[in-house]
């Protein structure tokens, strides 16, 4: 029966109600698809981060991230993989490397890159590199004198598939060291400046060249998705770290080698409730303002219902009633509308335009939408909990009003 009667009331004024609606509605409708932009272009960054050779963890000496050079090695790998068998769950992959400061040459251009070798096979299951070849084929294990280079590198080169490059580096005994390698494939990247920067060729043709005698600069770990971030996370590195201890080794997540991403993603938390708050307190006004009015409207009907014996706290329910069936109308198109936008977009937005800018930050050429149940329930709650708290203001008014102010009323 009240919630009849407040129905009523609503459409009382048609157009005031349509005007309130549509707030709510465009409110809601801006948090749900900003937030799954915002979320989108967040996993965009981390796997962009996390896939571009960082990982989820990385083992190195603990003086390569202040020297890589290749005295700050990591020697006698068996006992580490032992460790890691041990040690990792399942669906982890993980992956040695050997990163250094190379330059790439051909007959017109010279460009400074890194050199990684990598194992292939395990490779493709801890970077992006694995599916990452345009032109051209992957590497394996068995090619000799093959490396991939980036689609940037080979443009600025003048160079494509079958030609050959010579990599200048130095050895580990810091002697120079060059060799001719043939361009097996080129990849593309989310972002220029990783196709110009990594050079990639088998972990097994860069061992002997190097002198390296099995030493390595690196081991990436590559975890489940659903563990990124986690807590779970944290404690699989620090229980490698325990049972590494007694090496010269450190071992560290994502969020400890790529500060800067780490700092973005908690910035853009950020922006996402403050936007929810701005987009409530707008919402919020509108809420107030029609209540009032609707209550100015109605001072001899409250007045009518008090002298037949009506309590405040009956006057109080219906007007709360009214605000909860307006907002929840309000809610369910807004959600229905972000859903099918959401659905919309689910190809994703192409940013290839503005690539430039957008690499900067190490944001993805596309982004994809990204719903999150937490921010829509949070975004429904608020609204809908703190509309209800932003009437009892009106509800209050409406409940002083008394017989005689309501006669006196024109």
């Amino acid at each position: 029966m009240l919630a009849q009667m407040a129905w009523r009331n609503i459409w009382r004024n048609p157009r005031r109600t349509l005007v309130v609606l549509a707030a709510i509605v465009v409110g809601i409708w801006s948090m749900v698809v900003l937030g799954a932009l915002m979320r989108g272009m967040e996993t965009g960054m981390l796997e962009n981060g996390i896939r571009t050779l960082t990982g989820n963890i990385k083992i190195q000496h603990r003086a390569y991230r202040q020297d890589p050079s290749i005295a700050n090695s990591i020697t006698a790998l068996p006992p580490i993989e032992a460790v890691l068998s041990r040690t990792l769950p399942d669906g982890t992959a993980w992956s040695p490397r050997i990163r250094l400061a190379a330059m790439a040459a051909n007959a017109r251009h010279a460009k400074g890159v890194t050199l990684v070798g990598v194992d292939p096979q395990r490779e493709k299951r801890v970077s992006f590199i694995g599916t990452a070849v345009a032109r051209g084929h992957y590497l394996s294990s068995t090619d000799t004198n093959r490396i991939l280079i980036g689609q940037a590198l080979a443009d600025d080169m003048q160079t494509r598939v079958g030609k050959r490059l010579i990599i200048t580096t130095r050895d580990a005994a810091g002697q120079l060291a060059s060799k001719a390698f043939t361009i097996k494939g080129i990849f593309q990247s989310e972002m220029q400046a990783t196709e110009k920067a990594f050079v990639f060729a088998p972990l097994a043709v860069i061992d002997p060249f190097l002198a390296m005698q099995g030493r390595i600069s690196e081991i990436s770990i590559s975890l489940p998705g659903r563990l990124t971030g986690s807590r779970a996370e944290s404690d699989l590195a620090g229980s490698i770290a325990d049972r590494l201890s007694d090496r010269p080794l450190s071992v560290d997540t994502w969020d400890r080698l790529l500060p800067m991403l780490k700092a973005y993603l908690e910035l853009s938390d950020q922006f996402i409730w403050i936007w929810f708050l701005v987009t409530f307190v707008a919402m919020g006004f509108g809420i107030v303002n029609t209540t009032l009015m609707a209550v100015f409207e109605r001072i001899r009907e409250f007045g009518l219902l008090k002298a037949l014996g009506v309590r405040p706290a009956g006057i109080l329910a219906g007007i709360l009633c009214e605000t909860a069936i307006l907002i929840a109308a309000g809610l369910i198109a807004g959600n229905l509308l972000g859903a099918a936008t959401v659905l919309f977009l689910q190809d994703g937005i192409d940013l290839s335009r503005f690539a430039s800018g957008t690499e900067m930050w190490g944001i993805s050429r596309m982004i994809f939408p990204d719903v999150r149940a937490l921010d829509v329930a949070v975004a429904n709650l608020v609204v809908f909990v703190l509309g209800l708290a932003v009437s009892l203001y009106p509800a209050a008014k409406a409940c002083r009003i008394t017989p005689v102010q309501a006669l006196a009323h024109h």
